[in-house]
């Protein structure tokens, strides 16, 4: 099972709402040499997502991924996710494309429909048509990685007649990957096209998304694929630090604080420790606390699902400072991936 780490490049606000020139800058760095250690400690995959919010400075993650694959030499630099509902799906096969030649092959995509709301009105695009934007979209985008030169037609963008897409990746192939929530439609889609998948389990009981799971390697059975070129893997919500009890002491209160306001949002109640506590429990999906316990967790989670191929941890939810993030990614490749055998 390959171990890597996601991120959304939050910056940490002064008054709850904006941030200074010098935070946003700062915030940028730091994660590019976080990067860098995760490189350096033998981590497999580092991913940056997309948001469009004033807490996150991913809105152009391509290009964070490209500065970042500038200062690296072996780790494996993906999109977590590209919101491709709301992109323009050759300009998103030109920047992968672009980022894959720089780093020589590391690049790749996670496409997804996206957790937030905020992309849609600012491409002007109609959030009702959510699902269909994404259907026509990722079928042009696999249509442009097979075909250097493209005739398409759909409902959401002007027709390409034969037009050439440059550049073409360092692979043969590029690396092109679902993400899903918990609908299964989106399960027997990535299967159906033969894609490999990348699930998002930010809470509840990880072993409920086995029957999702199961759906999936039936549709790449139905869709006469060869399930051993397939891979699934899972974006967790995670944090590691010498010891479990610091690990929680550091991680529960900015993840009160951000879950909190994203419920306030959404309808949902405030996050309660009660409720931390069962969700980093044995059987809940957040992998919080030592190397050991995360690593045996992280095992045990992926025997549930039939097995994972990869496993990234999303730490910075929380309000960690550049430090404890740091020192989570030297654990992150030091002690909890040595752990998973």
């Amino acid at each position: 099972m390959k171990l890597g780490i996601d991120s959304f490049a939050a910056v940490e606000l002064n008054d709850g709402s904006t941030s200074t020139p010098d935070m946003r800058a700062d915030a940028i760095a730091q994660l590019l040499e976080r990067v860098e250690i995760a490189d350096q400690v033998g981590l497999d995959t580092f991913g940056i997502g997309e948001h469009h919010r004033p807490e996150y400075l991913d809105s152009a993650s391509h290009m964070i991924l490209a500065a970042a694959a500038a200062r690296t030499k072996h780790i494996q630099l993906m999109s977590a996710v590209t919101v491709l509902s709301a992109a323009d799906p050759v300009r998103v096969f030109q920047q992968i494309s672009t980022l894959d030649l720089i780093s020589r092959g590391r690049g790749g995509v996670v496409v997804g429909r996206g957790s937030f709301s905020e992309a849609f009105p600012l491409y002007g695009l109609d959030f009702k048509d959510y699902n269909e934007l994404f259907q026509e979209k990722l079928e042009l985008l696999l249509t442009i990685r097979e075909r250097e030169h493209v005739h398409w037609e759909g409902k959401f963008r002007p027709a390409l007649t034969g037009q050439g897409v440059y550049p073409r990746p360092f692979k043969d192939k590029l690396d092109v990957w679902v993400g899903v929530g918990g609908t299964p439609e989106s399960f027997a889609r990535a299967g159906l096209l033969g894609l490999p998948l990348m699930i998002a389990i930010i809470g509840g009981e990880t072993h409920r998304f086995r029957p999702l799971v199961d759906l999936y390697w039936r549709a790449v059975e139905e869709g006469g694929h060869d399930a051993s070129k397939l891979k699934v893997g899972v974006h967790f919500i995670g944090y590691v630090a010498e010891t479990t009890e610091k690990a929680h002491q550091e991680f529960f209160p900015g993840y009160q604080q951000t879950f909190s306001k994203i419920g306030m949002e959404r309808g949902w109640g405030p996050t309660t420790r009660e409720a931390y506590d069962w969700v980093t429990g044995p059987r809940g999906a957040l992998m919080v606390g030592s190397p050991e316990r995360v690593a045996e967790k992280l095992q045990r989670h992926a025997e549930s699902l039939g097995g994972l191929d990869r496993a990234s941890l999303h730490m910075n939810v929380a309000h960690l400072s550049h430090d404890e993030l740091s020192t989570a990614t030297r654990l992150m490749g030091e002690q909890v991936k040595p752990g998973l055998g």
